[in-house]
C-alpha cells in the first residue's frame, strides 16, 4: 500500500510542469532545443568558420561575450512572456496599440527570408550527402518538415525532432573538432586576453543566435504548450540556460574545429568556408559529415522559423490561431516555392542577417519596457538586475549593430 502511494505521488509530481527541483515536463527540453536548433542554421555554420579564419583564437573572446549577451536577452524575454502568458506581439500591443502588429510584420518577413535560406541549406546538405539535385533536395526536406505538422501531436513531434537532430549535430561536430586537433590552451588564453576585439563579429553571432524570430522561439513554444505563470519561472530560466548552452556548445565546437584547420595554415574556400573546415579536418568523411550537419541544421531551422513566425501571424486572424498547423505548412510551402522559383536571394539574406541584431535590440527593448508596467505584468515585479542587464544589452547591440550595418553597406 505504501509502495502504491509512493508511485502515485511520483506520478503526480511528474505531471506538474511547474514543480521545482525535477527535470520535469519534456516541453522545457523541447523549447530549449527548438530555440537552439533554430539558431544553428546555414548562416551559423558559415559565420563561425569565417570569423575563425579572420580572428583565429581571438574569436573565442567574441564567443564568450556573445554567450553572456545571448543569455541576458533570453532570460528576460522568456521570463516576461511566460509570466504574462502572452505572445510578444500581444505584450507589445498592450504597451502601445499597433506596436505588436509592426513587430509581427518584422518577425514574419524576416522569418520568411531566412526560411528560403534554410530550405536552400537543406538542398545543399542532401547534395553533399547523395549528389542529389539541390532544388529536389530542398523540396524533399520541406516535405519532411510539413509531415511533422500533419501529425496529431505536432508540438511533441517538433520537440522530439529538434532534440534528436540537435544531439546528432553536436556528436558529429565533436568528432570533427577532435580530428582537427585545435590548440586548446591557446584558444582558452586568447578567449580571455584576445589579440584583437572585433565588434562586428560579436554583433553578427549574437544576431545569428538570438536575433529575429529566434528571440521568441522557445518562449512561444512554452506558452503554446500551456506553461506560464510565476510558479514556473525557475524552470523557464533553466530552459533558457539550456537553450543558450546547446547553441553555445555547438558554436564552441565549430570554432575549435575551424581553429585547428586554420592554425595549420590551411586556407578555407571563400565560397563554402564551413565545408572546407569539415573536409580539411577529416577528409572525405568530414565532407559527408558536413552534409549531414548542414541538412540537420537547416531542416530544424525551417521548423523553428515556421512555427515561430506563425505564432506571430495568428494574432492577425482567428483562423490562423485555430488552424495553426495548416498555417505553418502554408508558410513552409511558400518559402519552398520561392526558393524553387528564384533560388537563394544572397543579397537579401546578407542584409537580413545584419538586420537581426537591430530586431533583437528593438524587440528586447519592448519587452523590458513592458516589464515595468504593472497592468501588463499582472502584479509581477521583474528583477531589477534583469532589467538593468537587459537594457545594457539592448543599447549595446543597437549601437554596434547600427555601426556594423553602416560600415558594411557604406563601403559598397
Amino acid at each position: 500500500m505504501q509502495m502504491l502511494d509512493f508511485k502515485m505521488n511520483i506520478k503526480l509530481f511528474r505531471s506538474k510542469p511547474g514543480c521545482f527541483g525535477y527535470s520535469i515536463n519534456p516541453v522545457f527540453y523541447g523549447a530549449a532545443f527548438l530555440m537552439a536548433t533554430s539558431a544553428i542554421g546555414p548562416g551559423f555554420l558559415t559565420s563561425t568558420a569565417v570569423f575563425t579564419s579572420r580572428l583565429f583564437a581571438s574569436f573565442g573572446f567574441a564567443i564568450l561575450i556573445s554567450i553572456v549577451v545571448d543569455l541576458i536577452a533570453q532570460l528576460n524575454v522568456w521570463r516576461i512572456i511566460t509570466v504574462t502568458n502572452l505572445p510578444a506581439q500581444d505584450i507589445a500591443n498592450l504597451l502601445l496599440p499597433g506596436l505588436g502588429s509592426f513587430l509581427s510584420l518584422l518577425i514574419i518577413s524576416g522569418g520568411l527570408v531566412f526560411n528560403i535560406g534554410n530550405i536552400a541549406g537543406c538542398g545543399l546538405g542532401l547534395n553533399v550527402l547523395f549528389g542529389m539535385d539541390i532544388t529536389t533536395g530542398a523540396l524533399i526536406s520541406a516535405g519532411i518538415s510539413i509531415l511533422l505538422f500533419l501529425l496529431k501531436d505536432a508540438g511533441k513531434a517538433m520537440d522530439r525532432f529538434a532534440q534528436v537532430l540537435g544531439f546528432l549535430m553536436i556528436g558529429l561536430v565533436l568528432y570533427v573538432a577532435i580530428s582537427s586537433q585545435p590548440p586548446i590552451a591557446e584558444a582558452l588564453y586568447k578567449t580571455i586576453i584576445p589579440d584583437q576585439i572585433d565588434f562586428m563579429s560579436i554583433v553578427t553571432i549574437v544576431g545569428g543566435t538570438v536575433g529575429g524570430y529566434i528571440t521568441f522561439a522557445g518562449a512561444h513554444r512554452l506558452i503554446d504548450a500551456g506553461i506560464s505563470g510565476v510558479d514556473n519561472k525557475k524552470q523557464v530560466d533553466k530552459s533558457a540556460f539550456m537553450a543558450i548552452g546547446i547553441a553555445s556548445l555547438m558554436r564552441i565546437l565549430l570554432f575549435l574545429a575551424a581553429l585547428g584547420v586554420v592554425m595549420k595554415g590551411s586556407l578555407l574556400d571563400e565560397k563554402n568556408p564551413a565545408a572546407s573546415v569539415f573536409q580539411l579536418a577529416a577528409g572525405n568523411i568530414g565532407y559527408k559529415i558536413f552534409g549531414m550537419v548542414l541538412w540537420a541544421a537547416s531542416v530544424t531551422s525551417v521548423v523553428g522559423a515556421s512555427f515561430t513566425s506563425v505564432t506571430f501571424a495568428r494574432s492577425f486572424h482567428p483562423w490562423l490561431a485555430k488552424k495553426q498547423s495548416y498555417a505553418i505548412i502554408a508558410f513552409i510551402v511558400c518559402a519552398a516555392l520561392l526558393f524553387a522559383l528564384f533560388g537563394k536571394p544572397v543579397k537579401v539574406l546578407i542584409f537580413a542577417g545584419a538586420f537581426n541584431g537591430f530586431i533583437l535590440a528593438f524587440s528586447l527593448g519592448i519587452m523590458l519596457i513592458a516589464a515595468t508596467k504593472s497592468r501588463i505584468m499582472k502584479g509581477y515585479q521583474h528583477p531589477r538586475a534583469y532589467l538593468i542587464a537587459g537594457s545594457l544589452v539592448a543599447l549595446l547591440i543597437l549601437v554596434f549593430g547600427t555601426l556594423t550595418i553602416l560600415h558594411e553597406f557604406g563601403k559598397k
